[in-house]
């Protein structure tokens, strides 16, 4: 639910090897005049107006999907943390279990590319031997749950979250999982795009098996296997829409009624080997249809197919950490194919990436050291209680709510926890064990502590201190079980966060964040969680039929919206950063107008008001340019508009950006009173 997902920044980035992207040129501070088009008109395309120029001067390097602010930033960080990754490797005083120690024996190690060549499949051979030996269902059972616990996704997936009807408590999940393509529609969609590339995945599949050294002939066999097995997963598989219903995918059951419901599957012997205490009795099956599905396989599967379907998973899950044949044909699907992107990236960033991924909390503690002060934090922790303000009283004044529901959504608002750059308390990982040896052996230690990690909440109160995110992200979130909000340093810098820009450029740019973050409390989904996060409705039945009502607007408006000849936004997928999307801009611009309050309107060096520089620097937080294959692969699985259309969408919404632009009913963008969402 958070605004940025890092959209396909690091979906492309994290599998990426070659060349460097490109620099960017020193910010401006505030609105970047240089970027605007001028020959575009602002009530007909305000997302080309406010960046052509950054759109002509710019082009997507090499190794991304897509280039937009949000890399830029990550690309300006990648310096700084080189250089504490590269110290940290280089320590040889620090302490065994200490954070440099173990950032730095996981970056050393994937560094070391001879060595990981030299390995080749060495540290995953008995894996391998023990998927060979499989025989019964009891081992097909421990084998899931043996690689489950190392990280690796087969079949269904298992973790421990909040509990979303018991907030307080933590509680066992199952889900779907399994699948090799980025969602379930790439299995069951017939037209001839999506026929092409399962032919492009089969064939991807077959070399990979070649890789491990089956011959041409039984790899295209195993290739059709994989095929199978997860085509009947994918049949079997909520829909992306379909997942956004937090009542649909809470069915609380026994083990006992799971082994009932699901049959064909050794429950009881798969959560003996994950290591489940016995006497946590209860667990949400968030797909039932799914696991019902899953355990039927299990039954009438020959004990063969699932050999290589294990085999594939585990060597899919580790490519990225092996020798360079298998992490250049893993590149050359998953980002190539997939993504359109050509190049990857350079090692020292794949292998960085790595480090964020095993343990980026500890990461985040060297690089705060480094990079965020305490009153960079004060400071923004004002901005986020100047828009809470604001926002409530929207509530207050809401025409369509009533009293009840409002002194309900007033509580959840004063509720909300809001975290600022970095963790007071910082995550232990002096038990992760990690050793100079081997890359995908540290990488499955990583998932192997983690995973541990996990488990032990079961059954424990909720630690409401934790972070759901890394420090050092481009990146912020919302999260409805604990009712709170987070932005961490790496998104509180420029040109989002600017303490040298004016106030126009911050509330246009940083606001708009925050407040679609807290309006994400109030939208579609989060609207079913009350103050302490429990999934619960505290609305009237008017209200929320009021409400309904009024999503559907959104939904009409952004079903109309095609980024590509061929394909529309899916406005039920994209609803609830959409109702964000608009929610933080009012909210950003309203608190905005409160502090002009008294101050003289001057104009800038381009001739623009404050209320135009702040719409300015709205659009210009979503300066994109996205690879066709890219965008294909978002509007099928990405909950975010593309870039324009959170600009477009949204002010086309905005009576106030009508007026500061003096627009006409005849501009492009322009949509009558009757038609635009009355929400916040």
């Amino acid at each position: 639910m958070n605004r940025f997902a890092m959209l396909l920044l690091l979906g492309a980035a994290l599998s990426g090897a070659g060349s460097s992207a490109q620099q960017p040129a020193p910010a401006e501070h505030g609105v970047q005049l240089s970027t605007i088009d001028p020959s575009a008109k602002p009530c007909g395309d305000f997302f080309q107006y406010a960046n052509g120029g950054w759109l002509k001067a710019n082009q997507i390097p090499s190794e991304y999907a897509s280039w937009d602010v949000y890399t830029e930033i990550y690309e300006r960080n990648l310096a700084l943390l080189k250089t504490i990754l590269d110290e940290a490797a280089r320590d040889a005083t620090a302490p065994a279990g200490s954070v440099r120690r173990l950032v730095g024996d996981f970056f050393a190690t994937g560094m070391d590319e001879r060595a990981v060549e030299q390995e080749g499949l060495g540290t995953l051979a008995s894996r391998f031997e023990r998927i060979r030996r499989m025989k019964t269902p009891d081992d097909l059972a421990g084998e899931i749950g043996g690689l489950h616990t190392e990280g690796i996704d087969a079949g269904f997936a298992f973790y421990v979250s909040i509990d979303d009807k018991a907030s307080a408590n933590t509680i066992g999940k199952l889900a779907q999982a399994g699948l090799g393509l980025p969602d379930r529609d790439y299995y069951t969609k017939q037209d001839r795009a999506s026929k092409s590339l399962r032919e492009k995945y089969a064939g991807h599949l077959c070399r990979m098996f070649q890789l491990l050294g089956d011959p041409p002939a039984e790899a295209r066999k195993h290739a059709r296997t994989v095929m199978a097995m997860e085509t009947r997963m994918a049949e079997a598989s909520m829909t992306g829409v379909e997942k956004r219903d937090p009542n649909a995918t809470y069915n609380k059951m026994t083990l006992e009624q799971i082994a009932s419901e699901a049959p064909g599957f050794d429950w009881p012997a798969y959560f003996k080997v994950i290591g489940l205490p016995g006497s946590k009795k209860a667990l949400v099956v968030q797909q039932p249809a799914f696991i019902r599905e899953f355990a039927l396989m299990a039954k009438s599967l020959p004990m063969d197919n699932w050999r290589v379907y294990l085999r594939w998973r585990l060597i899919h899950e580790t490519a990225p950490y092996l020798s360079s044949v298998f992490v250049n044909e893993n590149f050359n699907f998953f980002s190539t194919v997939l993504s359109g992107v050509p190049e990857q990236r350079p090692r020292w960033k794949r292998v960085m990436s790595a480090t964020e991924q095993a343990m980026g909390e500890a990461v985040g503690q060297l690089y705060v050291e480094k990079a965020f002060s305490p009153d960079a934090k004060r400071k923004a922790l004002n901005l986020v209680k100047n828009l809470q303000a604001i926002l409530r009283e929207r509530i207050i004044n809401l025409g369509w709510m009533s009293g009840p529901t409002k002194q309900k959504a007033l509580g959840k608002l004063d509720a909300l926890t809001i975290k600022i750059g970095y963790p007071d308390k910082w995550r232990d990982y002096s038990r992760m064990e990690i050793a100079r040896r081997s890359y995908v052996g540290n990488a499955l230690a990583a998932n192997l502590f983690e995973f541990h990690r996990n488990l032990a909440k079961l059954g424990k109160p909720v630690d409401r201190s934790e972070w759901l995110m890394n420090p050092q992200e481009v990146n912020a979130y919302y999260e409805p079980l604990v009712n709170e909000v987070c932005f961490p340093a790496g998104i509180l810098q420029p040109p989002f966060f600017d303490a040298e820009a004016d106030d126009a450029s911050n509330y246009g740019a940083t606001g708009s964040t925050i407040g679609h973050e807290m309006t994400h409390g109030f939208d579609d989904q989060g609207s079913q969680y009350d103050a302490t996060g429990n999934l619960v409705d505290w609305w009237t039945p008017e209200d929320r039929k009021a409400y309904a009502e009024r999503q559907a607007v959104m939904v009409k408006q952004y079903d109309a919206y095609k980024p590509l000849a061929d394909m529309a936004i899916n406005g039920k997928l994209t609803l609830g950063e959409n109702i964000a999307d608009f929610g933080g801009l009012l909210i950003a611009f309203k608190t905005f107008e409160k502090t002009m309050e008294g101050k003289p309107r001057l104009v800038d060096a381009g001739g623009f008001t404050p209320e135009q520089r702040f719409f300015l620097a709205y659009a210009q937080s979503f300066r994109e340019i996205v690879r066709p294959e890219a965008l294909r692969v978002q509007l099928n699985t990405d909950p975010h508009s593309p870039g324009k259309f959170r600009v477009i969408g949204p002010l086309a919404d905005l009576p106030e950006f009508y007026d500061a632009f003096k627009c006409t009913e005849g501009g492009l963008m322009h949509r009558s009173e009757a038609d635009r969402p009355t929400i916040w």
